[in-house]
């Protein structure tokens, strides 16, 4: 089968587009740049360059810049944290995990070209980020150790959400939290981390990046579980209800849909709290907080 049209993205300012733009490019360097077979670059970009919202490796390059360094010296790392994501969304898609075949409005890698392909496409993603990484201009050696650290935690929240393997004394609400803040969280604070630890970003500010990124990492699956329960297939380019069908914890199951919006309203105050020290410099986060908790897709 072959590579299906991706949709136009919709309206952006002209900031939004610059970051989207030298993101999209330097992705596309790396594949080329990279030692793959035919087959695989074509399957690796079908997942990695087939659009997206590039959500963390924008917030790399947004928290490179509030922490007051060029977003030029993180790209390297912001292209890895985007691999680690395409990675986990090829494998999450497979028929032995969340069996998906809609992904951004197309077929899943192993619809389009093959359950194989798409297991080694997404092992190919993974160690490409990681090379991407260690070729960042300033502390390569903490970058990858940042990385390694989110996804390990990210594929443990994957573990715990599909498999199981919680305390038997823990309750819903605390399984919940544990697999919203490794399976979504810990890539999204790392993305925010990276993006500061790469600009040489004093420890002070690291850690209020960080403590954003905590924040907007949660809301942002807390968010997502809303979508899940509340929009189409067709509005959110992706499957729906498939979570609670399974038997999955979700925000709504567990907390009710009322609660899952007072806890978005929540988690967008908090973060504006956390980056008050970075004063006005804060201001692209606490734009993006706004825009993530009104999404709808």
């Amino acid at each position: 089968m072959g590579l299906v049209p991706v949709a136009p993205a919709p309206t952006m300012n002209r900031r939004e587009a610059e970051l989207l733009a030298s993101i999209e490019a330097h992705l596309e360097h790396a594949v080329e740049r990279s030692t793959l077979a035919p087959n695989l670059r074509e399957a690796v970009r079908y997942a990695l360059l087939g659009g997206g919202k590039r959500l963390r490796p924008i917030l790399t390059l947004v928290c490179a810049e509030v922490s007051g360094g060029r977003r030029e010296d993180v790209l390297d790392a912001a292209a890895a944290v985007e691999m680690v994501h395409a990675f986990s969304l090829v494998h999450d898609d497979l028929p032995a995990l969340d069996n998906d075949s809609l992904r951004r409005g197309r077929p899943t890698l192993h619809v389009a070209l093959g359950e194989a392909m798409a297991i080694l496409a997404g092992d190919a993603l993974l160690s490409l980020a990681f090379e991407s990484a260690a070729r960042s201009p300033r502390h390569p050696d903490r970058l990858v150790a940042e990385l390694a650290t989110a996804t390990t935690a990210m594929i443990t929240g994957q573990v715990l959400d599909t498999l199981g393997g919680f305390e038997a004394s823990q309750s819903p609400e605390s399984r919940l939290q544990q697999v919203h803040v490794n399976k979504t969280g810990a890539l999204i604070r790392a993305a925010c981390r990276m993006g500061a630890v790469g600009v040489q970003a004093p420890e002070s500010t690291i850690e209020l990046v960080s403590k954003w990124g905590d924040c907007v990492g949660l809301m942002f699956q807390v968010v997502d579980d809303l979508i899940d329960e509340t929009q189409t297939a067709e509005h959110a380019g992706k499957a729906v209800g498939k979570d609670r069908a399974a038997g999955k914890l979700t925000w709504p199951s567990v907390h009710g849909l009322e609660a899952t919006r007072r806890e978005i309203e929540r988690l967008v105050e908090q973060s504006r709290v956390v980056v008050e020290p970075l004063g006005a410099d804060a201001a692209p986060l606490r734009e993006i907080a706004d825009v993530l908790a009104a999404r709808t897709r």
